[in-house]
């Protein structure tokens, strides 16, 4: 049985232009025990590119949220390297190589807008 990302919601936080900027992405993806899934962020006008710092976070139930990738391709100390981030197009990704079980928790991705705004997107990896 494999694993589906739903997207949960689209939380934005900011002021003036920036605010009105929404983050796209597809409904739903899956994949299996041990398999590849990509999450992809991106903006409603213009690309996601270095200047937007974009960074993911992992939240588990009861829990705050983790980061797992900052600046677009780094990992903190301990978060495993089947975690990776990069460009996909004009897009932010996510890329779990070797899907766990333990990695369904919520992910976000948040990018960096203007003096310091930003735009966080949860969704939820089954």
């Amino acid at each position: 049985m494999g694993w589906t990302v739903l997207l949960l919601g689209l939380l934005a936080y900011g002021s003036g232009v920036d605010s009105q900027i929404v983050v796209t992405q597809e409904p739903s993806l899956s994949v299996s025990p041990g398999g590849t899934v990509k999450l992809t962020c991106g903006l409603s006008s213009g690309s996601v590119t270095t200047s937007n710092y974009p960074s993911w976070s992992q939240q588990t139930p009861g829990q705050g949220p983790c980061t797992i990738i900052y600046d677009t391709n780094s990992r903190p100390s301990g978060v495993p390297d089947r975690f990776s981030g990069s460009f996909f197009g004009n897009k932010a990704a996510l890329t779990i190589t070797g899907a766990q079980p333990e990695d369904e928790p919520d992910y976000y991705c948040v990018t960096e807008h203007g003096s310091g705004s930003s735009f966080t997107y949860p969704q939820h990896l089954r």
